[in-house]
């Protein structure tokens, strides 16, 4: 038997949960998001951004809007044939390229990346996630900045549920949640039920701390790093809502 890839390689994964994590209220919501993005960010318009993990390009699509020169980099080929169509459809000019975060890497390249909607951790060796960390690091200029929005381990001891699911447009998900390692570890079980059929899939990630964060990107060289409750800039305290963290090379 061939040895079964890890679930965040799984094209069958990311296909078969796109309707619940592509919504269109997250579609609608992206204008906004992208909005107060660029405001921690700073940037002005005709810079470059890079956007790691873009999906079906909810993001990079609108910062083209503003004017932005983008790259959308995803590993999966069905999301970026979508985001693709979409830039056409609508005369936007976006770089989407397919590669794992691992492995890309254009030296002193971008103004600005981003990492968003929990998109980092998904390796179980931590050495992975800090080789992410150091693509990102040599594919900014100097004076760029890096912006991370994901779940913070803090925030997600307060709202824990350990079970609960999602429904979108017929496709039902079941989601079965266990920490595990000391709180260094987010093991998920999600049943899916879609067009009469069942799928489950095992999905796990790594759990940062806002202290643990920014000391891997430290180690890396990163300066001047701050650190937000959401990407509206409020602090990051009892109330955060995320984990977001902004870091100058």
């Amino acid at each position: 038997m061939p040895e079964m890839k890890p679930w965040h390689e799984q094209d069958i994964f990311w296909e078969t949960v796109a309707p619940v994590l592509f919504t269109q209220q997250r579609w609608s919501d992206a204008s906004a998001e992208v909005d107060k993005v660029l405001s921690l960010l700073r940037l002005t318009p005709g810079t470059h951004i890079l956007d790691l993990c873009c999906g079906m390009g909810r993001h990079s699509l609108e910062m083209a809007r503003h004017g932005f020169r983008v790259t959308g980099v995803d590993r999966t080929r069905f999301y970026l044939d979508r985001a693709s169509e979409q830039a056409e459809i609508e005369g936007l000019s976006v770089e989407f390229v397919q590669d794992d975060m691992r492995t890309f890497c254009r030296p002193d390249t971008y103004d600005g990346v981003v990492s968003l909607f929990t998109s980092f951790g998904y390796f179980e060796d931590p050495e992975d996630d800090r080789q992410v960390a150091m693509n990102v690091y040599q594919s900014l200029k100097s004076g760029g900045n890096f912006l991370m929005e994901l779940m913070g381990k803090e925030v997600l001891g307060r709202i824990f549920q350990e079970r609960d699911w999602d429904e979108e447009n017929g496709t039902f998900i079941l989601q079965e949640r266990k920490v595990s390692s000391n709180w260094d570890w987010m093991e998920n079980r999600w049943i899916v039920f879609k067009d009469n059929s069942r799928t489950e899939f095992k999905v796990s990630h790594r759990l940062y701390s806002a202290t643990e964060l920014t000391a891997l990107l430290a180690a890396c060289g990163f300066e001047h790093i701050d650190v937000y409750g959401d990407l509206a800039g409020n602090a990051y305290d009892h109330t955060a809502e995320r984990l977001v963290i902004v870091a100058r090379k």
